[in-house]
């Protein structure tokens, strides 16, 4: 193993749906990071079936260590990632009056590299992860002007299904299981004033094919826990028509990574990304969403831009 990177631990994570590589630790997994932004506490239109359509572009042209300073060594990473979403929620009440649904996620990814003085970066591009996650949704509590809250429950759960080249230090599979639950809410503040929040908890099993480059001859690898969560907040300005505001996420590691069992220190990520937003509704039935994100305070990954666009439909 080349000890002398244990100290810079640059976990790679060039998209929100896309699990990239390691440099000497085994890095988090594809997680949503900014995908969902405002009034993301309820469906649009009701019960029904959905699909989403996101496309999301990352850039990012510095790396941080684990004390958030700049590494330049590595050179820099570019990815667009389409991520196709099918959502079926049903008007049959199971839970304290929620009702059941179900969520499907496939995305497809390309990773591009620019290697630096070491130069270690290779990429593998193709289908991504898919997600797989049972929710419940329940109505909005009212108000006498109208709802006050609404909120789900979800139970996402990643499968190792997704491209994966145990040569190349950047994948778009994960190789490895994650279970990543959420609640997710929103609060109607004021007339036309919302916020939103969707609060993650990450898991994730054994990777038993890692990456040769960092870890000859391991056996397996396994990233740490971690939380993370996405938040929003918009005015309509246009009724019914056109929300603006601002959105943001945050993602924290709390355990460090593991080698053969073995923790490597000092292997926890982070990272906050903000900037505005934009809701177009068509009709109650087709939403356009647009997301940038300015990334800050990153700690053993890559530091960048984010940007997504978002197209919404209820059938």
């Amino acid at each position: 193993m080349q000890r002398k990177w244990m100290s810079v631990i640059m976990g790679l994570a060039a998209a929100s749906l896309l699990p990239v590589g390691a440099v000497a630790q085994q890095p988090l997994p594809a997680v949503n990071l900014g995908l969902t932004s405002f009034l993301d506490g309820g469906p649009p239109a009701g019960p029904g079936l959905y699909f989403q359509e996101y496309i999301q572009y990352y850039s990012a042209g510095r790396f941080r260590d684990q004390h958030g300073n700049k590494t330049p060594l590595l050179g820099s990473v570019e990815s667009t990632a389409s991520v196709n979403q099918l959502i079926y929620q049903s008007d049959q009440p199971i839970l304290f009056g929620g009702k059941w649904g179900m969520d499907v996620i496939v995305p497809v990814v390309t990773v591009g590299v620019t290697p630096g003085p070491v130069p270690v970066l290779t990429a593998n591009s193709g289908l991504g992860d898919i997600l797989i996650g049972p929710f419940i949704q329940w109505d909005p509590i009212m108000g006498p002007n109208g709802p006050i809250f609404m909120h789900r429950i979800e139970l996402e759960n990643l499968v190792p299904s997704g491209s994966y080249d145990n040569d190349r230090v950047l994948n778009a599979g994960s190789n490895f299981y994650s279970f990543n639950p959420y609640w997710a809410g929103t609060a109607f503040i004021l007339p036309g004033w919302t916020a939103t929040y969707r609060l993650h908890y990450l898991w994730n099993a054994k990777n038993d094919d890692p990456n040769t480059t960092f870890f000859p001859g391991a056996d397996d690898t396994q990233a740490g826990q971690a939380m993370h969560i996405n938040f929003a907040s918009e005015y309509e300005v246009l009724p019914k028509q056109l929300r603006l505001g601002v959105n943001g996420y945050y993602l924290k590691q709390f355990t460090n990574s593991e080698v053969d069992g073995n923790t490597i220190v000092g292997s926890r990520e982070q990272v906050v990304g903000l900037g505005p937003g934009v809701l177009y509704s068509f009709s109650q039935n087709d939403h356009l969403f647009f997301n940038a994100y300015f990334e800050t305070q990153a700690e053993n990954r890559p530091e960048g831009i984010r940007m997504i666009g978002r197209w919404t439909h209820h059938f």
